[in-house]
């Protein structure tokens, strides 16, 4: 029996680079692209419809971003899997886009049969991170990471909008030394070094709008 191909969503705001991989992955026997959208609201509205077995997501897009629409996607049907395809080999990006639920990560730079591997990759159930990802992150890094808890996300939230120490502890009715430990164990688990990547994270997902799905 002729197994069925592989159905592709390709989510990206770039034309030419969706329409770049598009035809990339069009030579595949084995592969059929089922849909190119240009951002995360899109991909969120139709992915049901489209029914993709993968979805090749880009991270910053106007509108709703990748690791928001990943984090939706997700929620409505868990076993999704997403393969985030970015520029950026931070390993503040890879770990955040892992941390979400996504399969995998691949560089737009890579050479364009590592699409396939990966694509592969991910349809075996397996994680995949392609060269320039692996080396931006520890083996811990690597790993799957723990959710933040609810205290947790409320706490981000604070020091997200340039709240000191004393002043959240204030405003959560908490001493200090709890909120140092929040902070540490926050950092720990999105693998972010400064508060600054701690603003630039919550301002991605949305949290200072109000807006974060399940941080």
């Amino acid at each position: 029996m002729t197994q069925s191909p592989i159905r592709i969503l390709i989510v990206d705001d770039h034309p030419m680079v969706a329409d770049g991989i598009e035809a990339i992955l069009e030579g595949y026997d084995d592969i059929q692209v089922v849909g190119v959208l240009g951002n995360g609201q899109d991909a969120i509205d139709q992915f049901e419809t489209l029914d993709p077995d993968v979805i090749l997501l880009d991270l910053n897009m106007p509108g709703v971003g990748g690791l928001t629409a990943t984090e939706i996607i997700l929620e409505r049907r868990p076993d999704t899997r997403i393969l985030i395809l970015s520029m950026h080999d931070t390993p503040e990006y890879i770990s955040s886009a892992l941390s979400h639920g996504a399969r995998g990560y691949v560089l737009k730079d890579v050479p364009t049969e590592e699409i396939k591997t990966a694509i592969d990759a991910v349809m075996r159930g397996e994680r995949y991170l392609c060269t320039g990802a692996r080396g931006s992150l520890t083996p811990e890094e690597t790993g799957d990471r723990e959710p933040l808890t609810s205290r947790e996300q409320t706490v981000l939230l604070q020091l997200a909008q340039g709240k000191s120490n004393k002043e959240v502890a204030a405003e959560l009715d908490i001493s200090v030394r709890t909120v140092e430990t929040h902070r540490k164990n926050i950092k720990r688990k999105l693998g972010i070094s400064s508060t600054a990547g701690l603003t630039r994270y919550a301002l991605e997902h949305g949290v200072l709008q109000g807006t974060g799905h399940g941080l």
